[in-house]
């Protein structure tokens, strides 16, 4: 006796395959992404009404946006770009970035802070 092809392994596969649960899967997947969503228009709401109050210094003002920013691009990351379920390899490669990028930044801010002497233009 052979071993049937792949093909008619995937065909088998297929016709014992159950469309109900499809459509249940991706109800349910829509229901989160529906509520992820609604969450994520209620943080903006939130950051536009927060933009108004003075928590008393810009670097609080900045502190607090910031937080507001974060907990939506985590949410956005985590659900709707499926980095939920992902393997650590996906997480590393992330982690690397975000240090790279952080780097960058405060190699930024260092050079802002003490320019090269000679390289700024003044108006006469």
């Amino acid at each position: 006796m052979s071993d049937p092809h792949p093909t008619d392994t995937t065909r088998a596969a297929a016709a014992h395959h159950d469309a109900s649960h499809d459509a249940e899967h991706i109800a349910r997947h829509l229901k989160g992404y529906f509520v992820v969503g609604g969450i994520l228009i209620f943080f903006t709401a939130l950051t536009v009404a927060l933009s108004y109050v003075d928590f008393g210094s810009l670097k609080a003002n900045w502190i607090i946006a910031m937080a507001v920013a974060t907990f939506k691009v985590g949410l956005v990351a985590a659900i709707f770009m499926h980095l939920k379920g992902e393997r650590w390899t996906i997480w590393q490669f992330l982690l690397f970035t975000l240090f790279f990028v952080a780097g960058l930044f405060l190699l930024t801010l260092l050079a802002w802070g003490d320019p090269i002497w000679g390289t700024h233009h003044t108006l006469h």
